[in-house]
């Protein structure tokens, strides 16, 4: 199907740019602190996002209480730059292997502050797929009412239903999202990037050459934007045919990431390679087993970088960490944000 002029403009602006998966700043009993989230995507975007994703998978977007959800968004929008949302999901698509992870109960805070909520998933207790989708629409209408400019919609049973009823419920642009956790056929994917309302597809494979190789093919043929989300395999996957990234990398040091972009821009072959094998030793501090604990070490990052003070550096819906978290603090970057 031919690409519908409002999915077609959002390609043209994220093409070549570099969007933030941002974390969400949260405490240990999971409260977010909105105006200090807010802060920390500034900072993002000071530093060299072009974009914002928010409430995706490093955002930990479905364990979150619909007014904390709200709140993340409104303070993205609130920086001016494009802002992805990411809608759907459980606990089975946001945790290690699609198995779920358990988060704190629901607790209220006041002044800004909220907890995740305890509701179930899409497809546990909450409900039958069609009730997913509902979920999916409901909060795809808020990203539209606040001024979000897309929504990326996580993997789900039926993908073309659930794409089709936000479109055309709301008409906002929507990202496709091959996550590692639930990878798409590559059938699935050849038709969901040629819906109208589907202006790219983000592949977030982690270890799949091949499959983001086909991802990418797939993608550029329907005329829509391919974007990496392949923090491990980001260099190669530009050189395959990424035309952006939106990566959970920039949840800090979000330099690192935009050099990249910037290097690859230009016709400085060498000066790819030394950016790229930068972000490569990154990648390979973050990025590692048990994978889901890469949100809790890019939030040790952005503390040690001073975007976010230790307080609220905590994933309560990962896995425990015995690592040293002074071991990441050799890659921060950037001014402190944190007075």
């Amino acid at each position: 199907m031919d690409i519908d002029s409002r999915a077609a403009k959002l390609r043209d602006r994220l093409r070549g740019t570099l969007v933030a998966a941002a974390a969400t700043p949260m405490t240990a009993a999971g409260e977010v602190d909105l105006d200090l989230a807010g802060d920390y995507l500034a900072g993002l975007v000071a530093d060299g996002a072009d974009g914002l994703a928010v409430l995706a998978h490093t955002g930990r977007g479905p364990f979150l209480a619909p007014e904390v959800r709200a709140g993340v968004i409104a303070r993205a929008v609130a920086t001016g730059v494009p802002v992805i949302v990411g809608v759907g999901g459980s606990p089975g698509t946001a945790g290690p292997s699609g198995s779920g992870t358990a988060g704190p109960s629901s607790t209220a805070g006041l002044s800004g502050t909220a907890g995740p909520s305890d509701a179930a998933g899409p497809f546990g207790a909450a409900g039958h797929a069609g009730e997913a989708v509902d979920r999916m629409v409901a909060e795809a209408r808020v990203a539209a009412d606040l001024g979000a400019d897309a929504v990326m919609v996580f993997p789900t049973d039926d993908p073309w239903a659930a794409h089709d009823a936000i479109w055309r419920s709301t008409g906002l642009p929507m990202i496709a999202f091959d996550l590692y956790v639930r990878p798409y056929p590559l059938g699935v994917l050849r038709r969901l990037v040629r819906h109208p309302g589907v202006a790219g597809l983000k592949t977030a494979l982690l270890s799949d050459a091949m499959g983001c190789q086909e991802a990418i093919a797939v993608t550029r043929e329907a005329g829509r934007l391919p974007i990496t989300g392949e923090d491990r395999m980001f260099g190669p996957s530009l050189l395959w045919g990424a035309e952006a990234a939106l990566v959970g990398i920039a949840a800090a040091a979000v330099e690192v990431t935009a050099e990249v972009m910037t290097a690859f821009a230009g016709s400085d072959l060498r000066g790819f390679e030394r950016a790229s094998a930068r972000l490569d030793r990154l990648a390979a501090a973050t990025f590692t087993e048990p994978m889901e604990g890469y949100v809790q070490r890019m939030l040790w990052l952005a503390a040690a970088e001073g975007r976010i003070p230790d307080s609220h550096a905590h994933d309560p819906y990962g896995p425990d960490l015995a690592e040293d978290r002074a071991l990441l603090a050799a890659f921060a970057t950037g001014a402190a944000r944190m007075s």
